[in-house]
């Protein structure tokens, strides 16, 4: 059996399109491209993907999940130590994270930037499951009397919402500013006031 004759994985395809994404980049990315390097026809990537729109979302929805959700559902997931600490390190990770991918994988974050505009429901999926740890954090507070009591999932949306400048993509040029360090200070200081005791 040749390899154009095994049949192909989800992953597969998914890695190889995530190789040549990074390669390429979004835009100058076929579907060609991608079954050249899997040594099969872009048909059978149409077997599993039924556009390059969809095969492009598969790969950022992947990538979302075991770069962003995956290590942040870490810190969540702790149990020991001061909740504030650990709702502190999450947002920080999180935005440390996304600056890291726009100076170092330039083509996954602008592939990323893209689908945030275009793919809503995707994007919404991912900021779900996010705002949900962040809600697992802040429960974990006012059961130890470190946070008052509050609607855990409405918080922790205001604070995903309040500190989307130092994360959400559109805002990457900004990132760069002398300010953005103070400006987030500033920022946490009245979120954290909002939810002490």
């Amino acid at each position: 059996m040749t390899k154009n004759e095994l049949p192909l994985s989800k992953d597969e395809i998914l890695d190889a399109a995530e190789q040549v994404l990074r390669r390429y980049g979004s835009d100058k990315t076929s579907v060609v491209d991608i079954a050249k390097v899997l040594q099969v026809s872009h048909g059978t990537l149409y077997r599993h993907f039924e556009s390059k729109a969809a095969l492009r979302e598969a790969v950022t929805s992947r990538w979302l999940h075991k770069s962003i959700a995956i290590p942040l559902e870490a810190i969540a997931s702790e149990t020991g130590g001061r909740a504030e600490e650990r709702l502190r390190l999450w947002v920080e990770t999180l935005i440390q994270t996304k600056r890291k991918f726009a100076a170092e994988d330039t083509e996954m974050f602008a592939m990323y930037a893209n689908v945030t505009v275009i793919e809503v429901e995707m994007i919404n999926t991912h900021v779900y499951r996010l705002i949900e740890q962040l809600a697992q954090i802040l429960e974990r507070g006012m059961a130890n009397k470190e946070f008052k009591q509050c609607d855990s999932r409405a918080f922790a949306r205001a604070i995903f919402l309040a500190t989307s400048r130092f994360h959400h993509p559109s805002h990457a040029q900004e990132w760069g500013m002398g300010s953005m360090d103070e400006d987030f200070e500033s920022v946490w200081q009245l979120l954290l006031g909002g939810l002490m005791e």
